[in-house]
């Protein structure tokens, strides 16, 4: 997805540049504030490794956007549950003020400052909507992954309603109050699985810890290519 949105806004980026950065920033997120903390670590290798900085930001910016516009689309799928949810749990104004408040404030905030960024991209709509297909490409493998685990763990629940579960816990771990959404992603995942996908408790903490280790096993490789992106290699 970023790639894409690289080389489309002409930086000559190559996979192999973008693949070292992104699995440095897996790698480097597991170490920083909040799930986009290595984003900060993925910016300063593409200006060590010479590309512009203006657009290095605003990609980041957009691949940020592009995989936020892909989860609002994913938790459409289960909507219904959660409206019925809301609607009528004895508990639904604590859920709604601490979970949604907040999270809403900081997607409005983040969308108002997006203007300036969009502008390179909006005139290559075939990029964005390249990115927009990688993202749909890297849910449904993790939509796939929580399915597979859950049917494992002998839970019988709809493949929407593991993406919109999923989904739902994605923007609540964007809140900035812990490092790499560690303890946020768990809580609400384990939350949102349990009491509106109908799954047991045990299952929904056992996915929750399962799927936090398979994401940092999957950054390991990061380690690798962060002294080379440090000292500026090509």
């Amino acid at each position: 997805r970023w790639h894409i949105l690289m080389y489309s806004a002409g930086t000559g980026i190559t996979i192999r540049q973008s693949t070292r950065l992104t699995f440095a920033m897996l790698f480097a997120s597991n170490f920083l504030p909040t799930t986009i903390g290595g984003d900060v670590v993925r910016l300063a290798g593409a200006i060590r490794l010479g590309f512009d900085q203006a657009i290095s930001v605003a990609s980041l910016v957009v691949d940020r956007l592009v995989g936020m516009t892909g989860m609002a689309m994913a938790l459409f799928f289960d909507l219904p549950d959660f409206i019925h949810y809301v609607t009528n749990s004895p508990v639904k104004e604590s859920m709604v003020i601490p979970w949604f408040s907040p999270l809403a404030d900081k997607i409005l905030g983040f969308l108002h400052g997006l203007t300036q960024a969009l502008k390179v991209w909006l005139r290559k709509p075939r990029s964005l909507l390249g990115a927009l297909a990688f993202t749909w490409v890297h849910m449904l493998c993790t939509f796939s992954t929580v399915w597979l685990l859950l049917r494992g763990m002998g839970e019988d629940i709809p493949f929407w309603s593991v993406m919109g579960l999923w989904s739902a816990t994605y923007f609540v771990t964007l809140l900035p109050i812990s490092i790499n959404g560690l303890g946020v992603q768990e809580l609400a995942m384990t939350y949102f699985y349990v009491a509106i996908g109908g799954i047991s408790p045990s299952s929904g903490l056992t996915l929750a810890l399962l799927m936090r280790v398979l994401q940092m096993i999957a950054s390991l490789p990061g380690a690798l290519f962060i002294p080379d992106i440090i000292a500026g290699k090509k």
